[in-house]
């Protein structure tokens, strides 16, 4: 009998954290504007979210600077420009739940705004998703991880960073 009632308390929870979600989603769509004709654009919260996991997940590689997060959060903004609109659509509603706080807390783990996360929280998150055993945080881990990392590396100027001379000159 004990296990029935856990199951079913599993299930109810189950339940109204999946209503709960909807309902975060819901909110965040009614009150953000739709997307523009052209896409998904960052906005100044999912900017501050992007900034902090990208000065987490490149470390080193990026500045530590106001300028430099700015120009990796460019980049990022540009592979996303370069997606399906249903892949952006995709990416947006990942934002929308990153940067809601309720669910920044409950699903990533981060009790502060963006902008004041600590990086061991970040770091810590970012890693649960990983490695995490629901497929669909696995993949918005990955998703994040190949927005940054191929919006950095994509470009020339940040080949120094790793020793990347730039690709091989066609033998004549």
């Amino acid at each position: 009998m004990a296990t029935a009632l856990s199951r079913r308390s599993f299930v109810k929870a189950g339940l109204i954290g999946a209503i709960a979600l909807a309902a975060a989603g819901g909110l965040y769509r009614a009150t953000r504007s739709s997307a523009p004709a052209g896409g998904f654009t960052l906005d100044g919260e999912s900017k501050a979210a992007l900034g902090a996991i990208t000065a987490v997940m490149l470390k080193d590689a990026v500045p530590a600077t106001a300028d430099g997060i700015e120009a990796a959060i460019a980049r990022v903004q540009g592979a996303i420009a370069g997606l399906p609109l249903a892949t952006q659509k995709e990416i947006q509603d990942l934002f929308g739940l990153l940067v809601l706080g309720p669910t920044r807390y409950f699903l990533a783990g981060v009790p502060d705004q963006w902008s004041n996360a600590r990086p061991e929280d970040i770091a810590a998150f970012l890693q649960s998703w990983r490695m995490h055993r629901l497929a669909m945080l696995q993949s918005a881990y990955h998703a994040l991880h190949d927005l940054i990392i191929g919006g950095w590396y994509a470009d020339e100027s940040t080949w120094s960073s790793i020793g990347y001379p730039g690709p091989m000159k066609a033998l004549s």
